[in-house]
């Protein structure tokens, strides 16, 4: 499943010039049983398989550089994975992800193994891989040297903890839709504003829960008040 996103993109560069490492382990390989059994029967009767805890600790435990290395299991009852997550876990010298399957993963994994808990959304898939490969993306655009631009990185939707303002290319004008003037006019200051005022709408029309949690400068909130007061909005 890992195949896709460690042989083509930023990733795999990123890999080929030594600014990350991805390393994809095997539970099987960490059983002591004939039958390599890495899941088996919940208790109390319930459907479906459960990951056994003896394969996970010995797999974390195995690959683990140091004891401080952070382990995070991933489960839709997590807390949900964000831009400041992605960037504090950059700055790890390594990262272990369990990657759960099936009915879940028995909880001892989640109370004396791991770390934290992440989610990728309030939705669930069939196991753990997918969430992982969001989450090396995200990470590895925080590593210096992954994403060509850097300072595209800075200015990512979340990077101050709102939405990215619109942005626009040729033509300038596509089936009646036009671009906005301002970003023809050459005045840097002008359209910096409006980018500004631009996020800040986008932000508060879409997700308004992140303006909730924003420290908003004196200007900031002027401009909350403005477009407010333009839509009519109390």
């Amino acid at each position: 499943m890992f195949t896709g996103i460690l042989s083509g993109g930023i990733i795999a560069k990123a890999v080929g010039k030594g600014l990350i490492e991805v390393r994809v382990h095997n539970l099987r390989d960490y059983t002591s049983d004939k039958h390599r059994q890495v899941d088996d029967r919940p208790y109390g009767g319930e459907e479906g398989m459960v990951f056994k805890p003896e394969p996970v600790f010995a797999a974390v435990e195995g690959v683990r550089t140091s004891p401080g290395t952070p382990v995070y299991l991933l489960s839709p009852q997590g807390r949900t994975f964000d831009f400041r997550q992605a960037a504090e876990m950059a700055g790890r010298p390594q990262v272990v992800l369990i990657c759960g399957r099936y009915e879940g993963v028995d909880e001892r994994v989640a109370e004396s193994l791991a770390t934290d808990e992440i989610s990728i959304g309030d939705y669930v898939l069939t196991g753990g891989e997918i969430p992982a490969m969001v989450i090396v993306e995200a990470v590895s655009r925080h590593v210096p040297g992954v994403v060509g631009k850097e300072g595209s990185v800075r200015k990512d939707s979340f990077a101050a903890g709102r939405l990215d303002y619109p942005v626009y290319t040729r033509p300038r004008e596509f089936r009646g839709m036009t671009v906005p003037e301002v970003l023809f006019s050459g005045d840097h200051k002008s359209i910096e504003a409006w980018r500004r005022r631009r996020a800040l709408e986008k932000t508060w029309t879409r997700r308004p829960d992140l303006l909730a949690r924003l420290d908003l400068s004196a200007e900031d909130r002027l401009l909350l008040d403005d477009i407010r007061k333009e839509r009519n909005a109390p």
